[in-house]
């Protein structure tokens, strides 16, 4: 036979032996490429659920519904989506992982640190530092030696962010600032600016987030320790840095034009408690032209560093009719602050002011500077109709003499008003009455849930005998009675002040609470006790269907919707950020749309800082009976930057603030999700107290009604 028959013969014969083995099953087909849009929605639904895939090690998230649930149940994975090869997919991936907030992010985070596309490079940078872990700074600290601006900018604010002291000198060393920001003005805060600029803005913040006064001046002073340039971030950061070696360059920044950086030294100097501050600042607070908010930072300076020559001034800015009202409420406070007789009978004569802020005010001022005098003139005055007024005395009566204070105390926790009960219960702790105990036991089963939160949080202070039982049951009967979650959190936390097996039972059980501001409190409190394991139940719980991830509404919204807030002064307008915030933005318009903000009052005015509303209770505790989750990104708060208002991680609801002056500090710790684009000037004139009369949604063709 020859070679080649032979050749083909054994090929036959294996051939034929193959032949006779059982059939294999035809392999499947490869699954159909997933559209862009489904991995996007993944990327909404798994963020929101503070999850990084269906199944696996971080539990089974809620089953997705519709025809590609299958499909989905496999293959919505963020670490997956990390590595997609559609660079926007692997960004917005890598910034949903740094907003789930847990440490397994590192796995995907840290590689993306190496990302062909800088754009991915800088948001796992700003993405770690939204993790915060330690062991994210050398990865960090390497990126700042990225050929790209911009990734090194993100890097040196998730430095600041983490917050290790170690890495400000290579913050410093890697922006190299002065001649960069030389020749900026003032007050602008255009944004963005250059990649140059961008990263020497970011590292003046990281430095003071830091606390590095030696590598912030190496960034912003000249050798003689001058500001190098008069731009606001520079006073800015030395105001926060809160050393005495800043003072010199502080003196001469508040000399500069414009409002904030002047403001922003005023701050620092009072704070130092340098009286070369009076001068600058009486001469900007009793300007009758100056902005109301620097004319705001200097009352409350010269309030700071106090002395009889700052007295009159105070006084006659109270005093004068054109005084916008919150300045005057500032000036009141300063004026308290700042002591002596004149003082004090001003704030007598404020105690029948028609507007119950500078009522409340001068009852706090003149408890403080003459508690004698105070009760006597007090005692005279009948019972005030306005409860934020009651408040304010139940909060001052507990710095004063127990039997005198005591009666008017045990009237006020019975007051009618239920926001006037939490305050005059803390007031009866503090001056210890003989029956404080029974008193908190008894609140603990209150109505109100701002008192039972408030009775839990003194509990846990003073740890009463037979107090950890009873923490647990009013953790239970909240869990399964409250909207709001503030009393099931105080229960918590007052019972790991407790310890023992009572409170690890409890807070195993909340690692499964329906609130998942709840779940995360509960882990953190359990590995306070020693639980280094202890994690919240996850997936998140998500109120919205799942449906609303795969919308077009959210993935591709063909409009940006526009708020428009009625006021006395005016209207505001807003427009809502629907692409970096979609989930607090749509879930502000579905409050609007449903009138919940109608009638709200401004709780809360911060001259020269904030605007803050949407409680309908109005005392700074109500919100909509649900929480929602976090949207952080690396949007920074500018004037006119809307924020969501937060008692924690991931307890956003529907409070909200607008920003009245660049609040840095702010900048990757709370969601943006708007800013204002008409009636800005409006924001100033705004007092507290004032109503929303109403918020309308423009939706890209009609101003939307609103009903209640």
């Amino acid at each position: 036979m020859s070679k080649y028959l032979w050749a083909l013969a054994l090929v036959t014969g294996l051939t034929a032996c193959a032949a006779k083995k059982p059939a294999q099953p035809p392999s499947p087909p490869p699954p159909p490429p997933v559209p862009i849009d489904t991995k996007a929605a993944w990327t909404l639904r798994l963020e929101h659920q503070r999850v990084f895939r269906d199944g696996g090690v971080d539990g089974p998230a809620t089953p997705p519904e519709g025809p590609r649930a299958l499909a989905e149940a496999i293959s919505a994975d963020l670490e997956g989506l990390a590595v997609d090869p559609d660079p926007a997919l692997r960004r917005r991936a890598l910034l949903a992982i740094g907003r789930i907030g847990a440490a397994e992010g590192l796995r995907a985070l840290v590689p993306a640190l190496t990302d062909p596309d800088e754009n991915a490079r800088a948001t796992a940078a700003f993405a770690l530092g939204l993790l915060a872990s330690k062991d994210a700074i050398d990865p960090l600290r390497a990126a700042l030696q990225d050929p790209s601006l911009a990734v090194r900018g993100r890097a040196i604010e998730a430095l600041g962010l983490i917050g290790d002291p170690a890495a400000a000198p290579a913050v410093a060393d890697a922006a190299g600032c002065r001649a960069t920001i030389a020749a900026i003005e003032a007050d602008d805060e255009g944004w963005p600016k250059t990649p140059e600029v961008e990263v020497c803005r970011l590292a003046l913040f990281a430095l003071v987030r830091l606390r590095d006064y030696d590598a912030l001046a190496r960034a912003a002073l000249d050798e003689q320790g001058q500001p190098v340039s008069r731009w606001w971030p520079v006073a800015y950061a030395l105001q926060r840095i809160n050393d005495a070696r800043a003072v010199p360059a502080l003196l001469t920044l508040s000399s500069s034009t414009g409002v904030y950086t002047p403001a922003f030294a005023l701050r620092g100097l009072a704070a130092a408690k340098d009286r070369r501050v009076v001068p600058p600042a009486l001469a900007m607070a009793t300007r009758p032209d100056g902005d109301v908010r620097l004319r705001a930072a200097a009352v409350r300076a010269l309030g700071q560093v106090g002395g009889a020559d700052v007295v009159q001034p105070l006084r006659k800015i109270i005093s004068d009719p054109a005084t916008p009202p919150n300045l005057a409420l500032e000036a009141v406070n300063a004026l308290a602050a700042a002591g002596g007789p004149q003082a004090y009978g001003v704030m007598l004569d404020l105690l029948t002011d028609p507007w119950p802020a500078i009522r409340a005010a001068a009852i706090t001022g003149a408890a403080q500077l003459d508690p004698e005098g105070f009760l006597l003139v007090i005692s005279t005055f009948d019972r005030d109709p306005d409860w934020s007024v009651r408040a304010a005395l139940a909060r001052v009566l507990g710095s004063l003499p127990v039997d005198r204070a005591t009666p008017a105390l045990q009237e006020l926790a019975a007051d009618d008003d239920i926001r006037v009960r939490g305050p005059a219960l803390e007031s009866l702790a503090k001056i210890e009455v003989p029956d404080l105990t029974k008193r908190l036991f008894d609140a603990l089963d209150a109505p109100d849930f701002v008192v039972r939160a408030t009775a839990a949080r003194l509990m846990g202070e003073r740890k009463p005998q037979g107090g950890a039982p009873r923490l647990a049951a009013a953790y239970v009967r909240a869990a399964e009675g409250d909207a709001a979650y503030a009393a099931r959190a105080a229960a918590l936390e007052a019972l790991a002040k407790y310890g023992g097996e009572e409170a690890l039972t409890t807070l195993r059980k909340a690692l499964a609470d329906r609130d998942w501001p709840i779940r995360i409190r509960a882990a953190e409190l359990l590995r306070e006790l020693g639980q280094p394991d202890a994690a919240p139940v996850r997936p998140a719980p998500v109120r919205q269907s799942l449906e609303l991830f795969e919308s077009p509404r959210l993935l591709r919204p063909d409009y940006s919707p526009h708020a428009f807030i009625e006021t006395r002064t005016g209207t505001i307008e807003i427009e809502l950020n629907v692409v970096d915030s979609p989930l607090t933005a749509w879930t502000f318009v579905e409050l609007a749309r449903a009138g919940f903000f109608n009638g709200v009052r401004i709780h809360r005015i911060v001259p020269n800082f904030v605007v803050q509303a949407g409680d309908p209770r109005g005392d700074g505790e109500g919100g909509p009976g649900y929480t929602i989750r976090d949207e952080v990104s690396p949007l920074p708060f500018l004037r006119g930057t809307v924020g969501m208002a937060l008692d924690g991680r991931d307890t956003g609801g529907s409070q909200f603030f607008i920003t009245v002056s660049p609040q840095p500090h702010l900048d990757g710790r709370y969601t943006v999700f708007g800013k204002v684009v008409n009636g800005m000037d409006l924001l100033d004139g705004l007092s507290l107290w004032d109503v929303i009369e109403r918020v309308r949604i423009w939706d890209g063709k009609t101003m939307g009604a609103t009903s209640r």
